[in-house]
């Protein structure tokens, strides 16, 4: 199994903007997750990063990957250009392998930016990648959806649209992502003019562009420039994409290809190994790390062959398998302590990180889902994760966009959002004027401090009932995903698109249409 990163041909990959990080909008939107409206741009975290490794063992694993990388190597195939390049750079190249004398990929990734800015259509929608900044996006790749009618089946271009205008909607997710869902109803060699333009039509949030092949990648870079203008695409990063590795160690040529559209293109590209830890790692977590850190330093050190300060992302997926039936599993402790120690090798590195979301094996919004995605998100926000696919609709490993299960995390995605900006130590925050106006042995409820927060005082939820039985049993006894279900419907029926020159839209519209003209439909 593989990453979903992109079409279904994909092999295993997957200063305009404002920092809104106070004032009453956002705390408003931090205390909810739905409905459109004010929102954090993106989250800056103010709390502190919780970490696994000690200094002693970060060194262990980072020895370790430098002795992989020199001494077992990196396949680099289906590509003669990079491996030239890295012959070039003064790598061991023997046929598709590549050894990496010690220390050749951290002086080549001393150029990558710490921290970026995407640059959203829409100014006030640009986010920051890496520092304190968490980035939320949808979940990306999965071939299915189950519908609104509870039907499970394959996703449809429509499917494609609503995801992105239920993300352009939610106040807790900061990005429009990338393949929302896979529409499988449009040729596998189109289908990603019609994902890119829907996510500039649709939404004005940043967005990712197609990895499936160079190509696909190229035309990407060419909607982004009709948009935002060559000079500035080439000056800014506008676009993200997701890289995978094939691991373990190895990168193929679909993705190499993609990466050096990206990075020579000045666009932000997420190394990213895909981790069935069993399967595509070893079992245990400090040798995944290991894997991790070897893989994501020769992937991410090759874009700045391609373009010396392209930005780049130290990315994670990582789940583990049952044993017993080979399927992958999520939510259980062991991916959640490789992601914090990929976290904390990321920091080292210097470069932003990518991991998490909200992640289950369950086939529907259940007690399971809820369970192992509350696990991953949690852990997403905890390890400082700069940037975090999969944050909302993801179901069945992957397999599925869910739209009950979108609306459920964007909610939690809300509870996380609040969770960032921790304890408030203002003098409101202190409360010491309600403590005197209340006393010994009173109450707070009317109090004028308790007045004049109410409104924002507590995180509420969208789809949670906190209602006594008999009120939840009188408005028709609803389950969770009954109630997501009517807010879902009352998003899409309520959803405004945002503004678009129309001369930028005539000119993608031709440009898709020239596109699709010049080239036969290709399914499967």
């Amino acid at each position: 199994m593989a990453e979903p990163a992109g079409e279904t041909a994909a092999p295993a990959g997957e200063r305009r903007g404002r920092r809104a990080s106070g004032g009453a909008a956002a705390r408003r939107a931090s205390r909810t997750g739905g409905g459109a409206g004010p929102q954090l741009t993106y989250i800056t975290r103010k709390i502190p990063v919780y970490e696994v490794l000690g200094e002693e063992g970060l060194a262990l694993i980072e020895a370790n990957a430098d002795r992989v990388l020199e001494e077992t190597g990196i396949e680099f195939r289906e590509d003669e250009e990079a491996l030239a390049l890295w012959k070039q750079a003064g790598a061991d190249v023997k046929g598709e392998r590549v050894h990496f004398p010690k220390g050749l990929c951290r002086e080549l990734l001393k150029t990558a930016p710490p921290v970026f800015t995407q640059h959203a259509r829409n100014p006030a929608r640009s986010v920051q990648i890496g520092g304190d900044a968490t980035v939320f996006a949808p979940v990306y790749g999965p071939p299915f959806v189950r519908d609104l009618e509870g039907e499970r089946r394959y996703a449809t271009i429509e499917d494609f649209r609503n995801f992105v205008k239920l993300a352009y909607l939610a106040p807790s997710i900061h990005h429009s992502g990338g393949t929302v869902c896979e529409p499988v109803d449009i040729a596998v060699n189109k289908r990603h003019l019609d994902m890119v333009y829907s996510h500039i039509r649709y939404s004005d949030k940043p967005f990712m562009g197609s990895v499936t092949a160079p190509e696909r990648a190229e035309d990407s870079v060419a909607m982004a420039k009709l948009v935002f203008g060559d000079d500035f695409v080439d000056d800014n990063c506008v676009l993200i994409n997701l890289i995978n590795a094939n691991s373990p160690l190895v990168f193929d040529g679909t993705m190499l290809g993609a990466a050096k559209v990206y990075a020579r293109a000045n666009q932000a590209c997420i190394v990213s190994p895909f981790i069935l830890a069993g399967a595509m790692s070893p079992v245990t977590v400090a040798g995944t790390l290991t894997q991790v850190l070897a893989e994501v330093l020769a992937g991410a050190a090759f874009t700045q062959l391609c373009r010396p300060g392209a930005p780049v992302l130290f990315g994670t997926f990582a789940a583990s398998i049952s044993m017993q039936s080979g399927a992958p599993t999520f939510g259980t402790p062991e991916p959640s302590l490789v992601s914090y120690g990929a976290a904390q090798l990321a920091r080292r590195a210097g470069l932003p990180f990518r991991t998490g979301g909200s992640l289950c094996g369950a086939k529907l919004p259940d007690a399971q889902a809820a369970h192992e995605s509350a696990n991953t998100i949690n852990m997403t926000l905890l390890a400082g994760t700069n940037f975090a696919l999969h944050s909302a609709g993801w179901l069945e490993g992957g397999l599925v966009s869910s739209y009950e299960k979108f609306m459920i995390d964007v909610d939690q995605l809300g509870v996380m959002q609040a969770m960032s900006q921790g304890i408030d130590l203002s003098d409101n925050g202190q409360a010491m004027d309600a403590i005197a106006e209340v006393g010994p042995g009173s109450h707070y409820l009317g109090c004028a401090h308790t007045q004049a927060n109410f409104q924002t005082a507590f995180y509420r939820s969208t789809v949670a009932d906190n209602n006594s039985f008999e009120q939840w049993l009188a408005e028709g006894g609803k389950r969770v995903e009954e109630r997501a279900n009517a807010l879902c419907r009352d998003w899409l029926a309520s959803y405004q698109p945002p503004d678009l020159d129309p001369a930028i839209d005539e000119a993608l519209l031709a440009f898709i249409a020239q596109k699709k003209e010049s080239m036969p439909d290709a399914f499967g």
